[in-house]
């Protein structure tokens, strides 16, 4: 069983419980009153703060947050799937910013979906549904054409699954897409970057419109981070995607077009029968 301060504030102490995918801890952020980082195994996973949904600490989902924020505009409810549930760090955003929005998550891990409406209760006001099953099964129960967004951030033992890198799985999240709806991934890789080259001409083979917002260290190959591939029907914003992009606290570099075709090299779309997981990241990016 876990264990926590009652009242959960600063000064709580850390929450801790086996879950199916391993030690989920919740540990609270000494700067923020009413705030947590999820980790599982020690991989962190999500960090929510109950006051403040619309508050996004971790890099990549700062990005995705800005995907969110341009697929619609400003403030217009939208539907949303989101693969990989966390602590539902990105879907409270989703209330928070476009109320009247409904929302799906599909989260595998049912003992970590119990501990996290348990310690970290959504807003019974927010039109969220939570999906205890595996990533590929539950978006295969959306309905064609149902979403405006979706988005997959999906690790195990902190490797993105095989099956969520394929071009059947992206033909999938194309059905279940509006014609002009949006798909957002976090991509987990390092040096030489063959899995996120893979994956953008994986998404590239499915949807015409692609970018890729990451920090321009892991671009260049030289560490280990999170990308966000961003794919679409539709054209994208790139102008105000860049802009937010270069001005977060760490700033990302957005690639598109010819510039985004030469760094994927040549790369071949990945398919079901050729898929492996996403590497292991070094032990040192936990530290």
């Amino acid at each position: 069983m876990g264990r926590s301060k009652k009242g959960r504030g600063r000064g709580a102490d850390v929450v801790a419980e086996a879950v199916d995918g391993g030690l989920a801890e919740l540990v609270p952020d000494p700067d923020r009153t009413r705030a947590w980082t999820l980790l599982v195994d020690g991989a962190p996973q999500s960090h929510v703060d109950l006051d403040d949904p619309a508050y996004l600490s971790f890099e990549y989902q700062r990005r995705l947050g800005h995907v969110i924020d341009l697929v619609a505009p400003a403030g217009r409810p939208v539907h949303a799937v989101h693969l990989g549930g966390g602590a539902f760090t990105l879907a409270r955003y989703v209330a928070a910013t476009r109320p009247r929005s409904t929302q799906q998550i599909v989260e595998r891990d049912a003992a970590l979906v119990q501990l996290v409406r348990r310690e970290l209760p959504l807003d019974p006001n927010a039109r969220v549904r939570v999906r205890s099953t595996d990533a590929r099964e539950g978006l295969a129960k959306v309905p064609d054409g149902w979403a405006d967004l979706v988005i997959a951030d999906v690790f195990s033992g902190a490797r993105t699954p095989a099956h969520l890198t394929s071009t059947e799985f992206l033909t999938d999240v194309r059905r279940v897409l509006k014609p002009d709806g949006c798909y957002a991934a976090n991509v987990a890789d390092g040096p030489p970057l063959a899995h996120l080259r893979g994956q953008i001409a994986t998404a590239a083979a499915v949807l015409p419109e692609l970018a890729l917002v990451a920090d321009p260290t892991v671009l260049r190959g030289r560490r280990f981070g999170n990308a966000v591939l961003v794919a679409s029907g539709r054209p994208l914003p790139l102008a105000e995607l860049t802009r937010r992009a270069a001005s977060d606290p760490h700033p990302g570099r957005v690639e598109h077009g010819r510039a985004l075709t030469d760094f994927t090299g040549g790369a071949a779309p990945v398919t079901d029968a050729a898929a492996v997981a996403s590497p292991a990241p070094p032990p040192s990016v936990f530290r």
